[in-house]
């Protein structure tokens, strides 16, 4: 069984579709948000056992009791049936499938577009309209944003109470517009809770929430050196820069380049493209930073091996004191300085700067 998790809009369905219609073994497609599907599996063991070939469940988290069914399914000894389950991450969806379904399942995680996909070239549209499909493939800037804004407006208003959260959809937003002005930030409970009149868990749920429906990203911290004074509190970001610059009502490359974001944005847009290109998990990637002032943008932890990246966005990085404290103090394996120029080349020894625009030639995978 293998589970494609996404955002709303990211294109599941559409890789979906176009994954089964490349197969000679009988496809049997459930769309969970169609009303006559969901009535075809009132019963789901009966509808489903008599079926093989491979069984194609859409927004799956829309019915969550199916998971202890589908396990009994994939547990038959003539396996005459596989499964590919499509849905928008959730506390119940999460839960149901590692519950039921352990040893049994691969989870695959669906971002929107990266540079290997559109061309490196075009890392400024990237970053500005973001990788969901349709907000970067619009006609223009304009329509671009009209789509994202679209897109919160639906999610708060109707995904997210499917997801289980009864929020008012304005506080929610209130919430995540504040997530933008802070993107790539550490989190801060105390002061968004006095920023919203409430409790420091409710609006760590809030953020928990956000986080299961893969809107939003929490980079840990790394805790390296217990003799150092050290940031225990996750990096919090938008996951898709597009959605944060349409939170801020920035439309073009002049409007993020203006506003306060943009480091972070930038930061957050470049850490995504990194993760890409290492195929890393979230369970091996940190940030560092001391109270004294060393920092690292990006640790990438794989066994022994241990990388790390700065993002810059400058056309002329150059070395820092904090770079060469985080080589010692982590025993960094590599240093690379991501930076908006359009040359790679060596800052040190040890160090080196490389282009956005080559990171997918120039930076090596594990």
């Amino acid at each position: 069984m293998v589970a494609i998790l996404g955002a709303r809009q990211v294109g599941k369905t559409t890789l979906a579709r176009r994954f089964v219609t490349e197969l000679e073994s009988p496809v049997h497609f459930f769309d969970l948000e169609d009303p006559e599907d969901l009535a075809r599996l009132a019963e789901p063991k009966l509808a489903l056992q008599r079926l093989t070939g491979l069984i194609v469940l859409d927004e799956i988290q829309r019915k969550p009791e199916i998971f202890p069914v589908l396990r009994v399914l994939a547990d038959r000894l003539d396996a005459p049936a596989r499964f590919l389950v499509l849905g928008s991450a959730s506390p119940d969806l999460l839960r149901q499938s590692s519950e039921t379904l352990a040893g049994r399942i691969h989870f695959h995680r669906l971002g929107g577009f990266a540079l290997d996909e559109v061309g490196a070239e075009n890392w400024i549209r990237l970053w500005v309209r973001g990788g969901f499909p349709r907000s970067y493939l619009a006609e223009s800037d304009s329509a671009s944003l009209e789509w994202r804004l679209d897109f919160v407006r639906t999610f708060l208003e109707r995904d997210l109470p499917q997801l289980g959260v009864r929020t008012a959809s304005e506080t929610m937003r209130r919430f995540w517009t504040m997530l933008a002005h802070g993107q790539a930030s550490v989190w801060n409970a105390a002061r968004l809770a006095r920023a919203f009149g409430v409790s420091p868990p409710t609006v760590r749920d809030y953020l928990d929430r956000l986080t299961s429906a893969l809107v939003v990203r929490q980079l840990q911290p790394w805790h390296a050196n217990v003799r150092k004074r050290q940031v225990k509190s996750p990096k919090v970001s938008i996951a898709d820069s597009g959605l944060v610059h349409a939170l801020l009502g920035l439309q073009t490359h002049d409007d993020v380049l203006g506003h306060p974001v943009s480091g972070g944005s930038w930061e957050s847009f470049v850490i995504q493209e990194i993760r890409g290109r290492l195929g890393a998990r979230d369970e091996e990637c940190f940030f560092w930073s001391t109270h004294a002032g060393a920092e690292l943008d990006l640790l990438v932890v794989r066994g022994n091996q241990r990388r790390g990246f700065e993002i810059k966005h400058t056309a002329a990085p150059k070395t820092t004191r904090s770079m060469h404290r985080s080589m010692e103090d982590l025993e960094l394996d590599s240093l690379d300085v991501i930076h908006a120029g359009s040359e790679t080349f060596p800052l040190s020894p040890s160090i080196r700067a490389v282009s956005i625009a080559r990171l997918w030639c120039d930076l090596e995978p594990f």
